[in-house]
């Protein structure tokens, strides 16, 4: 997915949120919207977004002096997603169907994206998620196709997210304790993506094959992947996609097999998958969509 007019705004919007978080003066929150509007002008139509991102969230924390813009938020995020954690195991134990619950978990968890053009509230979205439909439900092949792999790849999105992938590859493992399970976090902080330092204190480095990928970008852009995750992706027997930057990166890519869980949070997205704000969607990559 290359980038829209639409992009463009939310990408500049992005400077005040980063100013918002890190609690910056007001000649700095000038500053930071300043130097991205400035950026604009020179984005390429022929990169993703999350290509475009990097070079701006980079730009961004050299003018801040602060590596991690938003350490401090996904602090936060973890713990909000830590205390659900109880209440959503209890619903997988209690479930009939624990693979799908465990999915909608994970996808639910896809609400916390700071870049998102629209916000939604975690609690709300974990109360009705069950009770949701996928908007593009191709479940049963997900499902179908991981009693059959040897080798699944899931690739992380977001901090407090991250919580809620990790229940959901305990339950992969359950079902399916035969199988390797690998999970990619971002090579540098990003936005609020997931890096190796909140996956190690989740515990995925205990739980599966924790990989750095070596992307700067907030979605897995292969081109920018180091060789090892490179090989990983492309050995996969099934590989499962979390979130809307992950899809922007990958709805393009070489490899089929890739599944993508995620909520629909812009309109270019929206728009790409001939959906609605605010659908969960469960889709294959190539597959089109009957609905």
């Amino acid at each position: 997915m290359h980038i829209e007019n639409e992009c463009i705004s939310c990408i500049i919007n992005q400077a005040a949120k980063v100013a918002d978080a890190i609690e910056a003066s007001p000649s700095l929150e000038r500053e930071l919207v300043s130097h991205v509007e400035g950026m604009s002008h020179s984005f390429s139509y022929e990169q993703t977004p999350p290509e475009i991102a990097a070079d701006v969230y980079e730009k961004m924390a050299l003018l801040a002096h602060k590596e991690d813009l938003y350490d401090e938020v996904k602090r936060a995020s973890t713990q909000k997603a830590q205390s659900f954690v109880p209440l959503l195991q209890e619903k997988i134990t209690q479930s009939h169907h624990k693979l799908l619950t465990a999915t909608k978990i994970a996808v639910a968890g896809n609400v916390i994206d700071l870049a998102a053009a629209v916000a939604f509230d975690l609690e709300e979205e974990l109360e009705r998620v069950f009770h949701t439909s996928f908007a593009t439900d191709d479940f049963y092949e997900m499902q179908e196709e991981l009693e059959s792999a040897q080798s699944v790849l899931i690739i992380g999105d977001n901090v407090g997210e991250h919580i809620f992938d990790y229940m959901f590859i305990e339950t992969l493992q359950k079902l399916y304790p035969e199988k390797s399970y690998t999970y990619f976090v971002r090579g540098v902080p990003i936005i609020n993506d997931v890096t190796m330092k909140e996956a190690k204190e989740a515990g995925f480095h205990k739980l599966c094959n924790l990989v750095d990928s070596g992307v700067n970008t907030p979605g897995f852009t292969y081109s920018r992947a180091s060789h090892k995750a490179q090989e990983l992706f492309d050995n996969a027997d099934v590989i499962i996609s979390k979130g809307m930057g992950n899809y922007e990166c990958m709805s393009d890519t070489h490899r089929e097999n890739i599944f993508f869980l995620l909520k629909v949070k812009c309109n270019v997205v929206a728009n790409s998958l001939g959906k609605t704000l605010g659908d969960i969607i469960c889709k294959k990559k190539g597959k089109i969509d009957e609905k």
